[in-house]
């Protein structure tokens, strides 16, 4: 039992030290010019790299990534318009069938065409009980004066 803690100290003790050790090699690596100018020499590379894959891509007329993405927006967008489009269809579609089952169409619109008719013989019947009142001129030989507004 004696050994327990004498272990769990030296493996605490190894722990910190090897800790340290790995904490100092990273920043000397990170503070070294020759680790950095290799890092951006290596981030320079594959700029050039990706760019040289999008001439060759474009001159096999492939599209690259980036033309997919755009796609991809561009397709999503369309597809949000259209399941709009169709929201607005289903509701147009329910209201004629609400309004077909609450009466037919076809005496609906009987019914509008005779409140038309109606309407007009009531305009005439008015018109000709107008007091010296003759038959309106026909709008395209209507002639203004001048000196009237």
């Amino acid at each position: 039992m004696t050994d327990e803690p004498a272990d769990q100290g030296l493996r605490d003790r190894i722990t910190r030290q090897s800790e340290d050790a790995l904490g100092k090699l990273a920043s000397e690596l990170i503070e070294s010019p020759l680790v950095n100018g290799a890092l951006s020499r290596a981030f320079e590379a594959r700029d050039l790299a990706a760019q040289a894959q999008e001439l060759a891509m474009g001159a096999l007329n492939i599209p690259s990534a980036a033309d997919i993405e755009r796609l991809t927006r561009r397709v999503r967008s369309v597809s949000q318009r259209l399941e709009g489009i169709e929201d607005g269809v289903d509701r147009v579609d329910g209201q004629v069938r609400a309004l077909s089952r609450s009466e037919p169409l076809a005496e609906r619109l009987e019914r509008i065409e005779e409140s038309i008719a109606g309407l007009a013989g009531e305009v005439e019947t008015l018109r000709k009980a107008l007091p010296g009142r003759a038959d309106p001129m026909p709008s395209a030989q209507e002639r203004l004066r001048v000196g009237e507004r």
